[in-house]
């Protein structure tokens, strides 16, 4: 036996070469390279400890690449990736110019499918099933792996009920570790509870599987018998019919998702298996690395740790840095909340990452998260307004974009005062282009009777939310990942008048309009500029991309030659074209430069490698306003 199994394997047909008593060892040493990388390099940490032998599994009983593997939610695939040639280049995971923290199929012929948002597996799967229906590959095995929270997403289910009906030849496998970031919530979270935790039920299904299993194998009858026996046993047992049998899918399990043997003879069995099936795994979280097996919300994407002691490194003192933006929209809301009952918060399955546990853990029957389903709680939302509450709706940037139907439907259309505070707008680093919130102000402008707003600080975010509850009226606030400055936001909350702007540098010839914190960079690169060439940039924080301050911007069409504006979303129709819109309008004669993000999708590093590559950094603005008055005669 090799001493050390990992060392010879870069590719899935060298695990096909093992003996079956070698993948414990090799489900080992995998552990241990996620784990030893990891510390140094982070990312996502709990989820893919979590999938390790399920990993294994898969290669082993299926002939990858051919047979497809989509990995939902893809921050469960870092064995994967390690397994599928990539391991000599882990250690520059998320990295800038390194590899993908999520499958990607411009990565690696291995990676089916991009997997940056959740509850798309299922669907893509079946695409894959019926294209290989029509192209007459029926050996091909299409197989979906959903967990860490996505089967709690609609798109799922809406996926599920089609594969039933389309009799597709597809394996969904269900990774129920009972996680996603925080705890799962919902009725679907405890029915999988009753199903796990049912022992009459446990009791029978390993005596009975290995019988069915096989008898499936002979024919059309034998095989119509068996699913007969086997839905029978199940709906005795549980009381109550299979959910996922109802909707035509053929359900095994559950099963113990660390034991590498079982997972292996079961997913060859399921191969012999025609049409949907289901099979239900129950894994841990974190398994194998104790600290993460006890705290898998603050491990599942940790910083760099001491893999020994378990403790993290590189934490910063929390006294000596300014706040972070989402912590001052948990503190500000629970402040709002006890002004106001009316006040409730809901956020999709994202309570710790957004900071709504502040209100969750301080007033519990006021906070509601939805599970991973962002449509559903945009429309929640809207039926709290109309019936009187204040609904502040906390989500992801990028996330919002799943919803964007639901905002115009039944918000927006309605008049209705939902108050979406969207986190992690801008670059957010690491996570890439799945992940980036930049298509928010492009897309949230356009919409008749949306006010969009993003604060330069912490006290503009505060004021902002205080503005957004007093004014009755569909409410966009979208601010950053990360620390804002160090500002005295606690002091009293003010109401902005709507639409008007704030000028916080004097200036000539060249004013620069920023929206949202890239202010503060425009701020650093003018003071630059001013000590270097003594020229003098104005700088206008204009708070609102929708509405405008249109007298403002009349104004400053008079009075400057030069004007740059300056925001974290994408350049084509966002912040800057509404600007330009304007200036064309009062027929301003000098020249409108417009800063943001360009064309295209971005790729993963720093935040701060991201802005430089977009010319964002206030080294590069420093550098565009020397030109700039050099072009004036100025410098």
């Amino acid at each position: 036996m090799l001493k050390h199994v990992l060392e010879y394997i870069e590719f899935p047909e060298d695990i096909r070469k093992l003996g079956i008593e070698q993948l414990p060892q090799l489900c080992k040493e995998l552990r241990d390279f996620i784990i030893d990388e990891s510390s140094r390099n982070p990312g996502h940490f709990g989820a893919s400890l979590g999938t390790v032998e399920l990993t294994i599994a898969l290669h082993y009983a299926l002939n990858t690449p051919y047979d497809r593997i989509v990995w939902d939610v893809g921050h469960q695939a870092y064995g994967h990736k390690i397994v599928t040639g990539r391991k000599q280049q882990f250690h520059t995971n998320r990295k800038f110019g390194g590899i993908s923290g999520f499958p990607n199929p411009q990565e690696s012929i291995y990676d089916s499918f991009v997997a940056g948002h959740s509850s798309t597996s299922i669907s893509a799967a079946l695409g894959m099933a019926i294209a290989a229906q029509r192209t007459g590959e029926t050996d091909r095995q299409i197989v979906a792996v959903i967990g860490d929270g996505s089967m709690t997403g609609g798109m799922a289910f809406e996926a599920l009920n089609h594969a039933g009906f389309a009799n597709a030849n597809i394996l969904v496998i269900l990774n129920d570790n009972n996680m996603a970031i925080d705890a799962n919530v919902g009725a679907l979270n405890q029915y999988l509870m009753d199903i796990t935790t049912s022992k009459a039920y446990n009791k029978l299904k390993d005596d009975v599987w290995n019988f069915l299993g096989k008898l499936s194998k002979f024919g059309p009858n034998t095989q119509t018998l068996a699913q007969k026996i086997e839905n029978g046993i199940k709906a005795i047992v549980l009381k109550e019919s299979n959910l996922f049998e109802s909707l035509k899918f053929r359900y095994f399990g559950p099963i113990d998702g660390h034991d590498v043997f079982h997972l292996v003879r079961t997913i060859q069995d399921l191969k012999e298996i025609k049409g949907p099936k289901i099979l239900h795994i129950k894994t841990q979280k974190g398994k194998g690395f104790k600290p993460a097996e006890e705290s898998q919300t603050q491990w599942h994407a940790p910083r760099k740790f001491n893999k020994e002691t378990g403790i993290m490194v590189d934490l910063p003192d929390a006294s000596l840095a300014p706040p972070k933006f989402q912590d001052v929209f948990g503190e500000t809301l629970l402040e709002l909340a006890h002004k106001d009952t009316r006040i409730v918060g809901v956020t999709p399955a994202m309570g710790s990452g957004c900071s709504m546990n502040i209100l969750m853990e301080a007033m519990p029957e006021r906070a509601f998260d939805v599970g991973i389903a962002e449509q559903h709680a945009v429309t929640l939302s809207a039926g709290m307004a109309i019936d009187g509450l204040i609904p502040f709706c906390n989500i992801y940037s990028s996330f919002i974009q799943r919803a964007y139907d639901q905002v115009i439907h039944d918000v927006a259309l309605q008049h209705l005062p939902v108050i979406f505070c969207l986190d992690r707008g801008g670059l957010v680093g690491a996570d890439g282009a799945t992940h980036h919130g930049v298509f928010d102000i492009a897309f949230m402008r356009t919409i008749p009777g949306m006010i969009v707003t993003s604060p330069l600080h912490e006290h503009d975010l505060r004021n902002l939310m205080y503005t957004a509850y007093k004014s009755g009226k569909p409410f966009v606030i979208r601010y950053p990942r990360g620390n804002g400055v160090k500002v005295d936001w606690k002091n009293t909350m003010e109401v902005y008048e709507i639409g008007r702007s704030e000028k916080i540098r004097e200036g000539n010839s060249i004013a620069i309009l920023s929206f949202g914190p890239l202010g503060n960079v425009a701020l650093e690169a003018a003071e630059r500029v001013a000590q270097t060439t003594g020229n003098q940039t104005a700088i206008y924080n204009m708070k609102f991309a929708k509405p405008l301050d249109i007298e403002c911007i009349k104004k400053i069409c008079k009075t400057y030659s030069t004007i740059i504006t300056i925001e974290d979303g994408v350049v084509q129709g966002g912040f800057g074209s509404a600007v330009l819109e304007q200036t064309e309008l009062y027929d301003f004669k000098g020249s409108v430069l417009r800063l943001g993000i360009p064309d295209a999708f971005i790729p993963h590093g720093t935040q701060e490698e991201l802005y430089a590559f977009c010319k964002l950094d206030s080294g590069s603005i420093e550098r565009l306003l020397i030109s700039e008055f050099e072009k004036l005669h100025m410098c």
